[in-house]
């Protein structure tokens, strides 16, 4: 009996692996976080800093999660419709199979240390992507095989041309039916303004997609259906059977004008093919072809484009040989402040996420120097020095600790508890010190790295606690997304003292509304989602205002005189400007000149028609009389008051958000949807063809947007797709906006 229950007692406790996750990293248990933290090697040039961009649904996560396996870092292929991906580990990313947050990921291949990070394709998760690329050498643009250039692949293509990013396109999905090797390079040169270096030719088509010729070497490279990609075949290309004549009569052309496009682009291997080759173009060498697409890469005249399909696990190994082959190491990128700081530590934060236990981590590049953990660091822009308790290498949502790690590469810190987005890193004071002295030497100013730009919110909505209790534990998890999140705003209505929550569109708020739920308990109330407007005038107008108080035994006595105007000259998205007469200028202090134009700027935030913050609009200080005693907090507010007058007088205009819509739909649904964006305000620029379906690109007011993903699912029986983009801000009508503002009086 007693043994009976002992084993019962075994059975139950056994270890069961069916009962655990699915995903299991094969480092965690094993020999391989020695390799990991081989990271301290000195070795720059082979590092990559990279990331992985893309429109939505292009198969960036998927990519990912090949290149993982392959090299040997997962034990399993992960599936975004399974939810068991490496990178994307957030709850509300499984459930909704996309990409919210930027996930960071560090593995090996042939000899190089790979820092990948994958980036969100929603335009939602903008600045994801715009401070990844912002610390990245090097990225690689996913395209769907079926539909090329996508609207999101414009908006990250822009940021990785912004920050001088060289660039590897991979041309997914080429399993599928629809998929246009032709459509796709024309759509990169036209759209993009790209020039596409063609480095592979695919081998068959639809289902019977099985490999890829590189046209640098002549090989070809094939992948059986049934296994999991990671052995394949490689042997020299050659027409084995009749039907592969032709594919051998393109691959020798294409070869041919891949070689013509190198020549030109690229004098050093111009000159080689004329001296030693001529017109042989078969005894050119593939390891000098293949330095000549690594200088047109690096010099961003071309962009290397390969092709395969991830989900199908075919094509990646290329990829990665390709990243290493094409793509820069850290040394090869251009630092203009970093070579000030020599060997000192010299690092840059670009992003932060809130640990429950660990607090913040902060994602560190390193560009100089070595950082190591236990050792107190100085941040410039916070002007505070704080200590490092850990130092990590990041992978996903799993974490590797080491001692220190070499410039090149990317670092997860623990203990920097005041350090944000987009700080300067420094070793210490004297430091920072002596790289501004070297700095002054040159005639520069200043050794504070660029940080990102933030762009503004569109969307806004109350939020409420379910209890006053639970006030400040709201407040808690809003700064913590905050420092996480810096497209997300919070403010307080001055009026009803509510807390507001600003983001970048419906998906945005809703997923923060989620996290808190989840992450932090609080069940918390969202008001209607409301549409962030702004303001800006119709006329010139001026205005004059006297202010007399007494407060105490003070008396403070100031008078005002200004205009204020339309900006035109300050262009669609122009911020307001404040200007000073000579005669007003002379007449005040440096105190008073500060209290005038904070007085003005505060008057910006908030229009006069519904308290939206101003653009577009120019002030002239024609005349301030201070009174002896006066302080500079009654002058701001003269200020603030006389710019209303002016304000009132000149007339308000509301310019309301318009968005860059781009719907794919079936043509039988085509009459429907026209007629239901022009219901919304919607305006047609064009409507192209893509293989049998229709894309329309529209703009279209955000306010007619809310609710438009489920409207199109039902106009189309879910088979339509479409993305949004601001694009600009316009004047709304005479008739639109008086039914605006009847709304917000609560008279409609």
């Amino acid at each position: 009996m007693i043994w009976g229950k002992y084993f019962m007692v075994l059975r139950c406790c056994t270890w069961r692996p069916s009962r655990l996750p699915k995903r299991r990293y094969s480092f965690l248990p094993g020999d391989d976080v020695k390799s990991l933290r081989s990271v301290v090697s000195p070795d720059v040039s082979k590092i990559r800093n990279i990331g992985i961009m893309a429109h939505i649904d292009a198969g960036k996560t998927t990519t990912t999660e090949r290149m993982l396996y392959y090299s040997g870092y997962t034990r399993a292929l992960g599936d975004v419709d399974d939810g068991d991906t490496v990178t994307d580990f957030m709850a509300q990313e499984r459930e909704r199979g996309i990409t919210i947050q930027s996930a960071a990921v560090t593995f090996d291949w042939k000899g190089h240390r790979i820092n990948l990070i994958d980036t969100p394709g929603h335009v939602d998760f903008t600045l994801e992507v715009e401070r990844a690329l912002r610390v990245l050498d090097g990225a690689v643009a996913v395209f769907d095989a079926s539909a090329g250039v996508e609207a999101q692949t414009l908006t990250v293509w822009r940021q990785a041309q912004k920050h001088h990013i060289p660039c590897v396109c991979f041309l997914n999905k080429m399993d599928k039916p629809a998929a246009n090797l032709s459509f796709c390079l024309e759509s990169i040169r036209q759209k993009l303004k790209a020039n596409p270096i063609l480095l592979q030719l695919p081998v068959g088509s639809g289902r019977n997609f099985s490999g890829v010729v590189d046209l640098l070497t002549n090989q070809r490279l094939t992948w059986k259906p049934t296994d999991d990609g990671r052995v394949f075949d490689t042997s020299p290309f050659s027409a084995s059977q009749e039907e592969e004549a032709e594919l051998l009569l393109e691959v020798r052309r294409a070869r041919a004008a891949l070689i013509e496009q190198v020549a030109d682009l690229d004098d050093d291997f111009a000159e080689l093919l004329l001296t030693d080759f001529g017109d042989n173009f078969d005894a050119v060498p593939y390891v000098k072809l293949q330095e000549a697409v690594r200088r047109v890469t690096l010099t961003r005249k071309g962009v290397p484009v390969l092709c395969g399909s991830s989900l199908r696990n075919k094509g990646v190994q290329p990829l990665l040989d390709a990243i290493t082959a094409f793509l820069p190491s850290p040394d090869e990128r251009p630092r203009d402040l970093v070579r000030w700081y020599k060997d000192d530590l010299c690092a840059l934060a670009f992003k932060v996420l809130h640990d429950k236990q660990r607090g913040p981590l902060v994602f560190l590049r390193i560009y100089s120097g070595t950082l190591r953990a236990q050792t107190a660091v100085h941040n410039i822009n916070r002007n505070g020095t704080e200590r490092m308790s850990r130092l990590l290498v990041p992978f996903a949502d799993q974490h590797v600790e080491i001692s220190s790690m070499t410039a090149g590469n990317i670092a997860l810190t623990v203990g920097l508890k005041q350090t944000v987005t987009g700080d300067t890193i420094v070793a210490s004071k004297a430091s920072a010190v002596a790289a501004a002295r070297r700095a002054q030497t040159e005639g520069r100013a200043g050794v504070v790295l660029s940080g990102v730009e933030v762009p503004d919110p569109v969307f806004f909505c109350t939020i409420e606690p379910p209890t006053l209790a639970k006030q400040a534990d709201l407040e808690n998890a809003l700064n913590n997304l905050q420092r996480e999140d810096p497209s997300l705003k919070v403010r307080m209505d001055p009026d009803s003292g509510q807390t507001i929550l600003c983001g970048m569109g419906e998906l945005h708020i809703e997923i923060i509304h989620d996290r808190i739920r989840r992450e932090y308990g609080i069940e918390t109330q969202l008001g209607p989602l409301q549409v962030a407007y702004r303001e800006t005038i119709l006329r010139p107008a001026s205005a004059t205002d006297t202010l007399d108080r007494t407060v105490g035994d003070r008396r403070h006595v100031v008078t005002v005189e200004l205009a204020v105007r339309p900006g035109e000259d300050l262009g669609a998205a122009g911020s307001c400007q404040v200007a000073f007469l000579e005669e007003a200028a002379g007449t005040l202090s440096q105190d008073m000149r500060e209290a005038v134009e904070n007085g003005v700027q505060s008057s910006y935030l908030q229009g006069p028609l519904v308290g939206s913050p101003l653009q577009r609009v120019s002030t002239l200080i024609q005349r301030v009389n201070v009174e002896a005693g006066t302080s500079p907090a009654m002058v701001s507010a003269c200020v603030s008051r006389c710019m209303l007058k002016a304000l009132r007088l000149a007339g308000g205009q509301i310019l309301e958000p318009v968005m860059s819509m781009e719907v794919t739909v079936e043509e039988e649904h085509l009459g429907t949807v026209l007629g239901d964006l022009a219901q919304r305000r919607g305006t047609i620029r064009d409507i192209r063809s893509r293989h049998e379906d229709k894309v329309l690109l529209a703009s279209v007011p955000l306010a007619e947007t809310r609710g438009y993903s489920t409207a199109l699912r039902t106009l189309t029986s879910g088979k339509a797709t479409f993305s949004l983009e601001l694009d600009t801000y316009e004047a709304m009508s005479a008739q639109e906006q008086n039914a605006l503002l009847k709304r917000m009086a609560g008279l409609a």
